[in-house]
């Protein structure tokens, strides 16, 4: 099936087709064509696949092509763990319909935001909703939403909507939904643990498909990393954009650091920095987001969880302020740059504390992390080894 060279082979509509035709997509990556066929014919499936490979188009376009525009009824629901994920499936969603032409409706129901507005809007009887599974229930338990004619249910990021935090709203949503014999379920992600897929299992049995599209984009991403002192990574944030002219930067910070501090340290040194960490509400973290993608902020800061989702094209650096601590969360922030034939950087910064972890990932990821060249009048130092962990990494220059 990866063999496929262009989407009218896998068998969608020519409506469908047409939205398509404005993206100029050479053609359909992996995961889009081992998916699109399988849910066109009605199968439900577990879909994972690295993140920038197209997973949102993999069911949506055949989602698009089985929904029937004559109908009035809720006819698919997509959950997202996040506000910026569900924000940007519909959006995909609509900017569908409209290059197609096509005569659907589609709805973002997300928790947080103005729910009589939204109760207003379902008056327009959309056939498709994207949101989150609190606010869905919330509209149910008001009489306002009926889900007992819904077909399909897609979970994107499903490792996120079925773990502890999200599992028992997204159980009880599945319960307002017809029986699961006459239900399609489409699980989407790029990766999933263990305890992800024994939760799956109350949602029938899935076909697992599972690509590996490393391979295409490997040579497009650099891996690099700076050893530097860790009171000092702030600091060295700030020296490197600069010196490699970073033009979109998502700044992934760990727990340890005092996030306040640090964006008010970069603005402080005159460069466009926007968070999507703190306290803010969803009309803050949406304008952090807009500022960035329309590139009014030159760096983006924020977490693992709240970067879940995000697909912001353009990003030339990710810059990990904390080594991360599984493969898994490498790999998540990784696949936020080097997207759709771009290329792109991930640059990790480590103290010496950190090293013994570069080797790690090293090994577990099958990739090479090369040291970043100290810039002009920069001298390099190798880390001190950790005793019974790290070991002396030769060239890993001190930053």
């Amino acid at each position: 099936m990866s063999g496929i060279r262009d989407f009218e082979a896998l068998g969608l509509p020519e409506e469908v087709l047409a939205a398509v035709e404005p993206r100029n997509f050479r053609q359909p990556t992996h995961i889009q064509a081992e998916s699109i066929p399988r849910i066109l014919a009605g199968g439900s499936m577990i879909g994972r696949a690295p993140t920038g490979t197209g997973k949102t188009l993999a069911y949506l376009l055949p989602l698009l092509a089985r929904l029937d525009a004559g109908s009035r009824a809720v006819q698919a629901v997509v959950l997202a763990p996040t506000y910026e994920l569900a924000m940007q499936i519909t959006n995909e969603a609509r900017s569908l319909i409209s290059g197609g032409k096509l005569p659907l409706r589609v709805l973002g129901l997300i928790g947080g935001a103005n729910i009589a507005r939204q109760i207003e809007k379902l008056k327009d009887k959309p056939q498709l909703i994207v949101g989150s599974a609190g606010r869905l229930l919330e509209l149910s338990r008001r009489g306002k939403l009926r889900l007992d004619e819904v077909q399909v249910l897609v979970l994107d990021e499903f490792d996120r909507l079925l773990d502890d935090q999200n599992l028992q709203n997204t159980a009880d949503l599945v319960r307002l939904l017809p029986p699961r014999e006459q239900l399609q379920v489409l699980l989407f992600s790029a990766t999933a643990s263990h305890k992800a897929m024994e939760r799956a299992a109350f949602l029938g049995k899935p076909e697992l498909v599972e690509v590996d599209e490393e391979a295409d984009t490997a040579g497009k991403c650099r891996h690099l990393y700076r050893i530097t002192p860790f009171r000092e990574k702030g600091e060295t944030v700030r020296r490197l954009t600069r010196r490699l002219e970073i033009r979109r930067g998502l700044v992934f910070i760990g727990r340890r650091y005092d996030v306040e501090k640090t964006l008010a340290q970069l603005r402080y040194e005159g460069l466009a920095v926007e968070s999507l960490i703190g306290a803010g509400g969803k009309q803050e973290r949406a304008h952090a987001v807009d500022a960035f993608r329309k590139g009014r902020a030159r760096l983006l800061l924020a977490t693992d969880v709240a970067a879940r989702g995000l697909d912001i094209p353009g990003i030339d650096y990710v810059i990990n302020l904390d080594v991360p601590e599984s493969a898994e969360a490498y790999l998540h922030r990784a696949g936020r740059t080097a997207r759709a034939g771009d290329s792109g950087t991930v640059l990790t910064l480590a103290d010496a504390r950190e090293a013994y972890k570069l080797e790690k990932l090293e090994k577990q990821l099958h990739i090479k992390l090369q040291p970043l060249k100290p810039g002009p009048g920069q001298r390099g130092k190798k880390p001190a080894g950790r005793k019974g962990k790290g070991r002396n990494l030769p060239g890993r220059a001190e930053g």
